[in-house]
């Protein structure tokens, strides 16, 4: 029966100045949860590099990119953890890490949890932990997309430049001169049916603003 290597990955945050021995006790706590687990199995262990002092809000860490680009080289057969915070405190960089692991044929195991990819009931535990990284994604980029969005109809410039015509601009301006509201203006560009930036449906007083004070400053620089 072939032997399985893990490589067995340890954190710890920033060390505590007042009491060091606390910090220490973590990394050793960590080793020996995996030194016991590896009798048990039977495992063959490979240390990888500690992060000490090093962050789980994000992978960006050298013990976890050795042990990425040891397990993609096939020099072991998967990446066990004390506990899951000391991998990564981030959902969506946790499902990414998992969907490598599946995509490249190693397994994961967090001993805090008792979830070993390798076992049916891990890679099921793992599939929904992927799904929820995927939904946070998602909300992420539909939060983002609405930002943008609202940022747009208050008249804000992002990115490229907003592609009102120079007519709809000077009828824009013609008309605040004239003395009407940002309100009236705006009424009046959707009863006529006037595209509105990038695509937007309606035009609303704050847009109007946005276009004045842009006209007015350009009207000044030249």
């Amino acid at each position: 029966m072939k032997t399985v290597t893990m490589i067995g990955y340890l954190r710890r945050s920033k060390v505590n100045k007042k009491h060091p021995e606390i910090t220490a006790h973590g990394i050793e706590a960590q080793r020996a949860a995996i030194l016991r687990e590896a009798r048990y199995r039977g495992w063959r262990l490979i240390w990888a590099p500690v992060d000490d002092g090093r962050t789980g809000a994000n992978v960006n860490r050298p013990g976890i990119a050795w042990a990425l680009a040891e397990l993609k080289a096939g020099r072991a057969d998967g990446l066990v953890v004390a506990k899951l915070d000391r991998l990564s405190r981030s959902v969506a960089d946790f499902g990414t890490i998992v969907k490598r692991s599946r995509d490249e044929g190693w397994s994961i195991a967090l001993l805090d949890l008792g979830v070993d990819t390798s076992t049916p009931n891990g890679k099921l535990v793992a599939g929904i932990i992927v799904q929820i990284a995927e939904w946070e994604r998602d909300i992420i980029a539909e939060r983002t997309k609405d930002g943008l969005e609202a940022a747009r109809e208050a008249g804000k410039t992002l990115g490229r430049p907003r592609s009102i015509s120079d007519h709809t601009t000077a009828r824009i301006l013609g008309l605040r001169r004239s003395g009407s509201t940002y309100r009236a203006i705006a009424d009046a560009l959707n009863h006529e049916g006037v595209p509105t930036a990038h695509g937007g449906k309606m035009w609303r007083s704050s847009t109007i603003r946005g276009v004045i004070l842009r006209g007015e400053r350009q009207s000044g620089d030249s």
